[in-house]
């Protein structure tokens, strides 16, 4: 398979045998002094650490097995589950765009969206971050932010391989991509999501006497459901869905693959000997879509993609790096997409820009079996194109893992009533629970967008 190399990957791989005897040679002195071979920065660890961030598009809690799924098969993600950490209480927004921008700058909505599809040029992401701290960077699959060609090098990746960078042709059989600066459209049978991974494993491999940092926002399993290469209908001279969201009943089929493809990183991770040094994160950036109906520990689950809801927000997180991340543990803190950049600042040492203003907080320390004072909350700002509109569903809350506030006073106790169909009434609740909304509210009132409720007519949220 023939790749588009930019220039900047050219002078990159030119030096690469200098670049490795430097390193070399530093980390032998750094030995030799007795200090740490990655800066003891932002909670860092000990030792530099490659990462891997897959993020699976519209493919909730409710699809992995190894959370209590009933209706997919997803051994790779078991796996990974089983040798690492599984979070039961990660959050991300309802839909794509609203989550890539969250988890790739730490920030939340109120504070850094601006529209549907596109990233503000000023933003500061975690590719951005890892570059800065002299990690090789890649990002392949699914982009959605604008910017033109220049984009993922504005934002911080060296290179990269991606479906909606500057059209959106078809994304399954027979595709068009942008790699590194050119359009490439494919008629030989070729599968996006293998073309992107291929890349993928590709940069690692180029990589592997470095340190690196890839981003995998994937194109599964979105719909237009259709075959995957899998699928006994298979058709290498199919075209794709182009209109519509084609026939739910390969939905399987698409987790399957999604499955597979992570499975297929892992080995490759293997292969190489990196796998004890590469932390694999995989997660999700949204609820299913809804037409998809899921089992989750014997109830069924209606896909809630766009809503504010459990089935529109609670997403998969598994993290896994054997000899770091505790094998078997289950997490049960909670975890929102503002989270991550922290995270991979204190994973990979690097620092933090001060004009950020970050309000992620950092779970590096619990990656590795450690007991913090983590986050009693999180909040979710969601407006599809930056402001209330008739047309698409939004709003805004603040929860803990079992109670949500919203902005119009509705709160709910999530744990009992996870589709949010019985509001508790203030005088039936304990004082307990009344703290708990008091400080839910205080936090919709420190974080909301400055002049909101007056400029949108929208009352705040009732005292008690």
């Amino acid at each position: 398979m023939t790749y588009c190399l930019n220039p900047r990957l050219v002078i990159r791989l030119v030096m690469a045998k200098t670049v490795k005897i430097v390193s070399v040679a530093s980390l032998v002195i750094a030995v030799h002094l007795g200090i740490s071979a990655t800066p003891e920065a932002n909670g860092s660890t000990t030792k530099p650490h490659n990462v891997i961030l897959i993020m699976a598009d519209d493919m909730g809690y409710e699809c992995v097995s190894a959370n209590g799924g009933e209706s997919y098969k997803t051994p790779n993600l078991d796996r990974l589950a089983a040798n690492g950490m599984r979070f039961e209480h990660c959050y991300s927004q309802p839909i794509c765009t609203p989550s890539r921008v969250q988890i790739m700058t730490g920030i939340y909505n109120s504070r850094n969206y601006v529209r549907f599809g596109l990233l503000a040029e000023d933003a500061y992401t975690f590719g951005n971050l890892a570059r800065q701290a002299g990690y090789a960077t890649c990002v392949v699959g699914k982009w959605q932010l604008e910017g033109g060609f220049d984009a993922p090098y504005h934002f911080g990746f060296e290179e990269y391989c991606l479906w909606q960078l500057t059209r959106r042709p078809g994304r399954y059989p027979n595709p068009g991509l942008e790699i590194n600066g050119k359009e490439v459209d494919y008629s030989n049978g070729e599968y996006g999501p293998d073309i992107v991974s291929n890349y993928l494993l590709d940069f690692v491999e180029r990589h592997q006497d470095e340190r690196f940092f890839a981003y995998y926002p994937m194109i599964l399993p979105h719909w237009p459901f259709e075959p995957t290469p899998d699928s006994p209908d298979w058709d290498p001279a199919s075209k794709g869905v182009l209109q519509g969201h084609g026939d739910p009943k390969y939905f399987d089929d698409m987790v399957a693959y999604t499955d597979k493809i992570v499975g297929r990183i892992a080995r490759k991770l293997k292969e190489l000997g990196l796998r004890e040094n590469t932390l694999l994160l995989f997660t999700g950036d949204n609820g299913t879509a809804r037409e998809i109906t899921s089992v989750l520990n014997g109830r069924k689950v209606q896909g809630g993609k766009g809503t504010m809801t459990d089935a529109g927000t609670r997403v998969p997180f598994i993290a896994s790096q054997p000899g770091f991340v505790p094998s078997g543990e289950v997490n049960g803190d909670l975890i929102d997409f503002s989270d991550f950049f922290p995270t991979l600042a204190g994973i990979t040492g690097a620092h933090i820009p001060d004009r950020l203003n970050l309000d992620g907080v950092s779970f590096a320390a619990e990656l590795q079996g450690e007991e913090t004072n983590r986050r009693e909350w999180s909040y979710s700002w969601y407006f599809r194109n930056g402001e209330p509109s008739d047309r698409w569903e939004g709003g805004e809350y603040a929860r803990t893992r079992r109670f949500k506030l919203y902005l119009d006073g509705r709160f709910y106790d999530i744990a009992n009533d996870p589709e949010e169909e019985h509001p508790l009434e203030i005088g039936n609740i304990g004082s307990e629970t009344k703290r708990i909304r008091r400080m839910l509210r205080k936090v919709l009132e420190q974080n909301t967008r400055g002049g909101y409720y007056e400029e949108h007519g929208v009352e705040r949220p009732g005292k008690d």
